[in-house]
């Protein structure tokens, strides 16, 4: 199944140009672990990572958390182009790339995180000090990474940006400014001039073993690091679109409704109601639509009556609900007068070892809002409309098989 990043130019709904730029599934680190039998064993660094950094009066910002991420695109910074696989997420709003000088500075290995053995794969901002190594290890090797030698549309920003993660470490580099293209070199690329950029001079190492080079954030300016202008809003802002309007594209039938968004920086909104089996629940829930997690985030309690609801057992180690691989379960999400059914094609994925399991996952107990994350699971049910410009958003059933 081909599917689109689509940057729509409408009036009144009706197509009048479209830039249709490709994604392209990736595996998640979290199916990849999963499949490899190891998330256990990471979770458990993890929850020890978040322990930690709440003991220190730390709250790490869920949207810089990707272990979920399944979409890449292909985009082009600088004049020439120069070309690099992103992750497309809706839950964060900075555009970030490798720098070629990721890899080149200082090791630096002073702090007490990376002096204790026990804490040092998970809050040390630089794993190679965990080690012990002398030696100088390229944190950006594998990836594609911007000159800014070789752009003749480049200019400094003389700022800098800091990422924090959950667990293993930060990213953390300089902004520039530059010419940024949707879409691949030779395609009909959305152009957008003038776009500020992160230019990352150190990676988290949760990011040296993965498939892409940097991350495209498409939430809004409210949550950007630094308060950039991120680069969608900025060809909004050029009028180099007809209608602030993207959507995530399968084959789909016609919009069945747009809800108001609640929250001024991700793309959140309120869902009323759940149903699964014979459970059923009304609540007002804070949700958010995030192409950046492959499963869909749970209240704990909800999860649980869901599980049970389904005939699925939980598995405490790798924290999912083990479900029979025949099994046809659906969730009904009530989002404003209408109710949105998740199908089992949508829910039950293989888990290893001939095993399944249920595409969601239990919600941080310290995240006070969103309470839920739709994920890919939602986006593939049901077609995500972003109306950047009235702030809504739309669904329309998936036509995929």
């Amino acid at each position: 199944m081909r599917l689109l990043l689509v940057i729509l130019a409408l009036t009144e709904f009706v197509l009048a140009d479209v830039h249709q730029i490709p994604l392209v599934k990736i595996e998640s680190m979290r199916m990849k672990m999963i499949r490899e039998g190891t998330w256990g064993n990471y979770l458990k660094q993890k929850n020890v990572a978040r322990y930690m950094k709440q003991m220190n009066g730390i709250i790490p910002q869920r949207v810089n958390d990707y272990d979920d991420m399944e979409y890449v695109t292909d985009i082009t910074i600088g004049t020439p182009e120069q070309t690099f696989r992103v992750q497309i997420d809706t839950g964060s709003s900075n555009l970030w790339v490798a720098d070629i000088t990721c890899g080149k500075g200082p090791l630096k290995c002073g702090s007490t995180e990376c002096s204790i053995p026990l804490y040092c794969p998970t809050l040390c901002d630089d794993q190679r000090c965990c080690a012990g190594s002398p030696y100088k290890v390229d944190d950006c090797r594998n990836k594609q990474k911007f000159d800014k030698s070789n752009s003749t549309t480049y200019s400094a920003s003389g700022r800098r940006w800091k990422f924090n993660y959950y667990v293993r470490g930060s990213s953390f580099g300089y902004y520039g400014v530059d010419t940024v293209r949707f879409g691949s070199a030779g395609t009909n690329q959305l152009v957008i001039p003038g776009t500020v950029f992160g230019q990352a001079t150190s990676m988290s190492s949760q990011f040296i073993q993965s498939p892409f080079d940097g991350i495209l954030g498409l939430a809004f300016k409210d949550i950007a690091v630094g308060g950039i202008t991120p680069p969608f809003q900025v060809a909004v802002d050029k009028h180099l679109v007809d209608q602030p309007i993207f959507t995530i594209h399968l084959r789909h039938t016609q919009v069945m409704g747009f809800e108001r968004l609640t929250d001024s920086g991700f793309w959140q909104f309120l869902m009323t109601g759940v149903k699964s089996g014979a459970y059923e629940e009304k609540n007002r829930w804070q949700v958010i639509s995030d192409t950046g997690s492959s499963f869909i985030g749970v209240p704990t309690v909800t999860l649980r009556e869901i599980g049970h609801s389904i005939g699925a057992k939980y598995d405490h180690e790798r924290e999912v609900f083990i479900v029979d691989c025949h099994a046809k379960p659906s969730i009904q999400l009530t989002i404003g007068d209408l109710n949105y059914t998740i199908e089992a094609k949508n829910l039950v994925l293989p888990a290893g070892g001939g095993q399944c399991m249920l595409a969601l996952f239990r919600m941080p107990d310290f995240i006070f809002s969103p309470a839920w994350v739709l994920g890919t699971p939602f986006i593939r049910q049901f077609c995500n409309i972003y109306d950047m410009g009235q702030k809504r958003i739309g669904f329309a059933p998936s036509l995929q098989s």
